[in-house]
């Protein structure tokens, strides 16, 4: 019977859903108890752990939520590597305070630069400051887009983009697009203006996104949108992946 208080405990935390209060109580209370650390503290300490996990655990969600090819941090961008790039200017956005502006980014460079792990980086900064992120590339959006036109769940669709407080759009430019997946995407575009903060990577200079969007008009109207609040990246340089792969094979 003795038992009994600790299994009506350990139901209450679960019903409550307090799992770290319910795996560190004990372990914490003898820690305490050797220290002769008051109640008080003992429950501010066991809340502090709980709020802690809870965060990673929240952190984790939005991680797998914003469906990231690879989990990559600032912290492993080698910005010597590109020199044009200025880093400052990347560390601040990594604040996020562009993304409460829901203001935009566009990095613009050759492939292999490490646009995508800039993105990446952060998007994960986001996630880590409690904001929603969705990742994907212009030319699989596109194609979501269209098959849930074709399936009568664009709006449903549309609806769940314009949830993320962050979208990243990655590789816009190294797939023309059809006139209909144009469209469907300065939609969607037009649908953030101003209420929801994008990032956008592209291989092209601005005056070849014709080339991506099929007509002068529709680029020019999605570049007025688009560049109306934005920071601008230039990742310029050497192939960011190719100085690696030399460093590597050199080592």
């Amino acid at each position: 019977m003795n038992d009994a208080p600790e299994i009506l405990l350990a139901h209450h935390l679960k019903a409550l859903k307090l799992p770290t209060f319910l795996r560190e109580h004990q372990k914490l209370a003898r820690q305490c108890a050797a220290e002769d650390v008051d109640h008080v503290r003992y429950l501010a300490r066991l809340v502090e752990l709980e709020l802690i996990d809870r965060e990673r655990r929240m952190v984790e969600r939005r991680i797998k939520a914003a469906r990231f090819p690879a989990v990559k941090s600032l912290d492993s961008f080698d910005f010597t590597a590109i020199p044009k790039l200025n880093k400052m200017q990347v560390l601040e956005l990594a604040r996020c305070e562009w993304i409460e502006r829901r203001e935009n980014i566009i990095a613009l460079g050759p492939s292999g630069t490490g646009k995508t792990h800039i993105s990446l980086g952060l998007g994960l900064a986001a996630c880590q400051k409690g904001l929603s992120v969705g990742f994907t590339t212009a030319a699989a959006l596109v194609s979501e887009m269209m098959e849930a036109r074709d399936e009568r769940r664009l709006l449903r669709f549309q609806k769940q983009m314009a949830g993320y407080k962050l979208l990243i759009i990655d590789e816009l430019g190294f797939v023309p697009l059809s006139k209909t997946g144009a469209e469907l995407l300065f939609e969607l575009i037009s649908q953030r203006y101003e209420r929801g903060s994008i990032m956008i990577t592209s291989n092209l200079p601005f005056d070849e996104w014709t080339e991506t969007f099929g007509s002068e008009r529709l680029t020019g109207a999605l570049l007025d949108r688009l560049t109306h609040h934005v920071n601008l990246l230039e990742v310029n340089g050497e192939s960011y992946r190719l100085a690696n792969s030399r460093a590597r094979k050199a080592g």
